[in-house]
């Protein structure tokens, strides 16, 4: 697919404050899945922003601001186009050796039994890591399906996805993301946290999921919350080994965050 983004991030500062730090993880970059078009980010004090890729290869910008508005907007805006790999990424290039990505952080502690069914098990780990991501689901509950939804796996079947029951009030997708990274480096599986937009039935929003290891297919996404592996629907922006270490907006001092996004198919869809 090819997507045009239009995303409007509100700050609101406290009143009075004499100068503000943003850290911004708001640049996808180029890989398997995607090719970046074009992208910009404008609010104050971009022009003079520090640009460099951080240790998890992310690119980020860290603006400083001498008495700021008490509203800084920050827009960003870009062309990507997407390919659907059945979740598969591989091995990019420049990446971190995977195993720093068994490190166990205070976010992903696996849960009591979650990873233990799993242990000693005779599964491929590609079906160890889908039935994960199902078990999940099961403990943290299932969105109402989306209509024509289906679960795509990353050897490339498909299965109806599964859904709640009954409408329930959710945890964020952040929290499905730290369960099934949380359980994958229990089972001593490379797994990582990773942001981006999720485009689904006209609408798009700023989104959470998993990545995990394969040592036959490296790199495959999955996304606990909505049981399927990434598609052409999610655009990367930026990983981490938790919701700490990829924040789309990070503020010093921190602050109220209002997104709005704007996402639209273009009919030039990739061959």
């Amino acid at each position: 697919m090819r997507l045009a983004i239009d995303h409007r991030l509100t700050l609101t500062l406290p009143q009075g404050i004499s100068q503000a730090v943003f850290h911004l993880l708001l640049t996808p970059l180029s890989g398997p899945t995607q090719t970046v078009e074009n992208w910009s980010i404008d609010m104050p004090g971009i022009g003079n922003a520090a640009r460099f890729v951080d240790g998890f290869g992310n690119v980020a910008h860290l603006v400083n601001l001498s008495r700021p508005d008490s509203e800084i907007v920050v827009e960003v805006r870009g062309t990507v186009t997407t390919r659907d790999t059945h979740g598969v990424l591989g091995r990019p290039a420049g990446e971190p050796v995977p195993a720093l990505y068994r490190r166990i952080t205070a976010l992903t502690k696996s849960s009591a039994g979650l990873a233990a069914k799993f242990r000693n098990g005779r599964q491929s780990r590609l079906d160890t890591l889908h039935a994960l991501m199902a078990r999940v689901g099961e403990q943290l509950g299932l969105p109402e399906a989306e209509p024509a939804q289906k679960q795509m796996q990353a050897d490339g079947g498909q299965a109806q996805s599964q859904s709640a029951p009954e409408a329930k009030a959710l945890p964020p997708a952040a929290d499905y993301a730290h369960a099934f990274i949380g359980a994958a480096r229990a089972l001593d599986i490379p797994a990582r946290y990773v942001i981006g937009y999720r485009f689904a039935e006209g609408e798009a929003t700023l989104h959470a999921w998993a990545e995990a290891f394969d040592d036959g297919l490296g790199w495959i996404g999955f996304d606990p919350k909505w049981q399927v592996c990434s598609t052409d629907a999610y655009v990367r922006l930026a990983l981490g080994l938790d919701a700490e270490t990829a924040v789309a907006v990070r503020t010093v001092p921190a602050v109220e965050v209002v997104d709005s996004i704007k996402l639209a198919q273009s009919s030039g869809d990739a061959a």
